[in-house]
């Protein structure tokens, strides 16, 4: 008989005792036993095999022949017997045209044609039926050792997961990690080796992570033999955050400190950034691929699907990197950096339900539901949560000026704000235009609906922050007070009361991120009357001050000086 596809994998008595895995071992045995079940229903036939024999006695060999059962050859596939019966189905075709040209002249002629075209679809028929009926356990034979690799896979994943509980990290992670070990398996499979020998793909990523594990426990030994000097550097970092304490906002500005960190232009390479940026969006296409095949490498019954668009600005990627990296870098150098981006950025989720259905015969089974979710962060949200105040000032200028590189990338799609996203719209009331300097603020602001939110940007080509939009909007309605944060907004502005707030008001917020100094305001919009507000969101857009959000975040209304 044929060695199975997929052998059985074999676990101790200590692995199939531990809660954590013994439901994933108690699935592989159950697809285990479905698969040896569905092969033993593959149609069997003897195949004649030499046995060589030596007589100990006379040491004379002899030539036996014995008849070993192995599986039947799965009969023609449905698409495979169409190729080879056209010619033949094409030639009858063209037979019945003929006979049909001239069976109107005659009465019988035509209907022994139909008798005879009638029968021919009943024999194609009963040969459709038959054949099928044939395949059918080639069919569930193949179906059950795809469940069996799945299982296999998983089961695998889970002793690894358990041995290396440091690598569980959000779901992205864990599907590379389980593709890796998918890979690792099929090519055991191809190399005829036992399906258990797989777990050396577990061990390899094990040693990964312990090589990591190494590395950050002597990168922490450096800094403790060289403790004094990472002092001196930490009180330097908090004189410098004392300094620019009241700089805080949506974005860190980054007037008067960039020119001491090495100017406003990129200072790595082309090469290296536009590899980074090939590896990145590398990375993307084969998230979305995984996506796109997800129904033909998986075997459930029902698949439900909440996936975000993926992509991501160029221009963001490399500010971001330039920053988080202080300098130049090679490819190699941000390989790492890359991958962790990755996963803050995509967060993918693979739920399945399983449902108890009865078929017509009142006979139950289980029902599997998929439900796969994908949620983008976006990578401009991502500056505030991986860099230091230092780090956000340099961000800003470089999506400010986008690096002075802006031919880097023509396709982007923040240069000029190309590519608009869907925003909420409002009608304001005619009333309120009465008012020249508000419909000057609102023709302005107006042009900038969709645009996309960046961290740190101040106008239309690098796109804007909630700060950055609000000041470039005024400063180009009667007003000149440069590139403000949302705390220097608030503060050049007179409070007024919710009652006597008017269009043309703006609207601070607090607490809306977890800013360096929580307690200054976060967030800012143009107050456009009847608790309405344009600000930039994600992206520029109208929004309902009503809502539970922002009223929970409300600080203050404020009025500008006359312009």
């Amino acid at each position: 008989m044929s060695q199975p596809k997929n052998p059985r994998l074999q676990f101790t008595d200590a692995e199939r005792g531990d809660l954590r895995l013994k439901e994933h071992i108690r699935r592989a045995d159950k697809a285990a036993d479905q698969a040896d079940a569905a092969r033993k229903k593959i149609p069997k036939q003897k195949k004649p095999v030499k046995q060589r024999t030596v007589d100990p006695a006379t040491g004379k060999a002899k030539t036996r022949l014995r008849f070993e059962e192995v599986d039947k050859p799965a009969p023609v596939s449905k698409l495979t017997h169409a190729v080879q019966a056209a010619p033949v189905h094409a030639a009858a075709g063209t037979v019945h045209r003929k006979i049909s040209e001239t069976e109107h002249d005659n009465v019988g002629v035509e209907s022994a044609h139909r008798l005879e075209e009638s029968a021919e679809g009943g024999a194609r028929l009963a040969a459709h039926s038959c054949r099928s009926q044939k395949l059918r356990p080639y069919r569930e034979a193949a179906k059950a050792e795809r469940k069996l690799e799945q299982a296999n896979v998983n089961v695998l994943y889970q002793k690894h997961i358990r041995q290396n509980p440091q690598l569980a990290s959000n779901p992205v992670s864990r599907w590379q990690q389980k593709r890796a070990i998918r890979k690792q398996y099929a090519a055991a499979k191809r190399a005829g080796q036992s399906a258990g020998s797989t777990v050396k793909t577990a061990e390899k990523v094990a040693k990964a992570a312990k090589k990591a594990a190494e590395e950050t426990k002597k990168t922490a030994g450096f800094i403790w033999r060289h403790k004094k000097g990472f002092l001196i550097v930490i009180g330097l970092f908090l004189v410098v955050c004392i300094f620019l304490n009241g700089m805080s906002s949506c974005s860190m500005l980054a007037e008067g400190v960039m020119s001491g960190l090495g100017g406003s232009t990129h200072p790595s390479s082309d090469e290296a950034m536009l590899g980074a940026e090939a590896a990145y969006a590398g990375m993307e296409n084969e998230l979305q691929s995984y996506l796109d095949s997800y129904e033909s490498t998986h075997d459930y019954d029902e698949y439900s699907y909440d996936l975000d668009a993926i992509g991501h600005d160029p221009y963001v990627l490399m500010a971001l990197l330039n920053a988080y990296h202080r300098g130049g870098w090679t490819l190699e150098q941000v390989q790492g950096t890359l991958e962790m981006l990755f996963e803050r950025q995509y967060t993918l989720t693979e739920t399945v339900t399983v449902e108890t259905r009865y078929d017509e015969d009142d006979e139950p089974y289980e029902y599997s539901i998929c439900t796969v979710t994908l949620d983008n962060f976006d990578l401009s949200h991502l500056p505030i949560y991986l860099l230091d105040e230092e780090g956000m000032s340099i961000y800003a200028v470089y999506i400010a000026t986008l690096g002075n590189r802006p031919d880097l990338f023509p396709a982007s799609e923040y240069p000029n704000a190309s590519q608009r996203q869907d925003y909420l719209d409002y009608d304001v009331p005619p009333e309120a235009l009465e008012d020249e300097v508000f419909a000057a603020i609102l023709a302005e602001a107006e042009k900038y609906l969709g645009y996309p939110y960046v961290w740190g940007g101040s106008s239309p080509s690098a796109s804007f922050d909630c700060s950055g939009f609000v000041s470039w909007v005024i400063n180009h309605s009667g007003w000149n007070y440069g590139r403000l944060g949302a705390q220097g907004l608030c503060n050049v502005c007179t409070p007024v009361s919710p009652a006597n707030a008017r269009p043309g008001d703006l609207v601070f917020f607090k607490y809306t991120y977890d800013a360096p100094n929580p307690d200054g305001v976060t967030h800012c919009g143009i107050y456009v009357g009847n608790g309405m507000m344009i600000h930039c969101g994600s992206p520029i857009s109208y929004a309902n001050l009503n809502t539970s959000y922002w009223q929970a975040h409300f600080y203050c209304y404020g009025r500008l000086p006359e312009p």
